[in-house]
């Protein structure tokens, strides 16, 4: 399994909300790229970047995102707002190697199927649960859907994995959904990226027992509640 750290972008900044809440901003760093090069130079080999603005149609990062691609000595995989054929073409060939696609694919599952016979294995199918059902619009609106039916309702799709966020646990480094996240490794055709929660080096191994092929980290490593040393050398490659 690989911890991969997440670099939220909001404002411009680098942030970390608890909960999935807007309103409950915990972290604000006034430097993304920098903060980009710190994992890099602690060693962790994959990013992860989400433009919440864009996901929540407050605007968008795209001149940011563009320094962050063209800066990283790592891969990363970028999310938040990728709604169209357009922008998910721009962020392929821009450097991404992978994009992450929430609400559209999952509101449009030929969409999604289309998207990913023309990009197989590069894109991650986002899938946000609180509480048991799946959420959109940057987790303010939910979809009457479990997870088991988001993953049935794509069906075979040519994708990268699937991200399952416990929204429900984002941000507050109690511990993560296990049961959720086992349920996704066993329901899902594709490697599982799991995020919301983590707080231990005791919860990313129990990940990694129960399947999952990456962890995103968020609070933890932020807070350093983690010690990102010691994650990026047991989990980072």
């Amino acid at each position: 399994m690989i911890a991969i750290p997440a670099i939220d972008l909001r404002d411009g900044r680098c942030v970390q909300l608890v909960g999935g809440d807007y309103a409950n901003e915990a972290i604000r760093l006034e430097d993304p790229l920098g903060v980009a090069r710190r994992w890099e130079a602690i060693g962790f080999s994959r990013l992860h970047v989400v433009d919440l603005d864009a996901a929540t149609g407050r605007g968008a990062h795209t001149t940011l995102i563009t320094g962050l691609l063209a800066a990283a000595r790592v891969p990363v995989q970028v999310g938040g707002g990728v709604r169209t054929a357009e922008r998910l073409t721009a962020l392929l060939e821009g450097g991404a190697t992978a994009a992450i696609i929430g609400t559209r694919g999952l509101q449009d599952p030929a969409w999604l199927g289309a998207q990913a016979a023309a990009w197989p294995g590069r894109i991650i199918l986002a899938a946000d649960v609180r509480d048991g059902e799946v959420v959109a619009q940057g987790w303010a609106t939910g979809s009457g859907r479990s997870l088991r039916e988001a993953i049935d309702a794509v069906g075979a799709a040519p994708l990268a994995g699937l991200l399952v966020t416990a929204v429900h646990r984002e941000g507050r480094m109690a511990g993560t959904d296990l049961t959720l996240m086992a349920e996704a490794v066993a329901a899902s055709p594709w490697p599982v990226h799991a995020s919301g929660g983590v707080g231990s080096m005791d919860d990313l191994r129990a990940l990694a027992d129960v399947g999952v092929a990456a962890v995103v980290l968020g609070m933890g490593l932020y807070t350093g509640t983690l010690d990102a040393a010691q994650v990026a050398a047991e989990f980072g490659r």
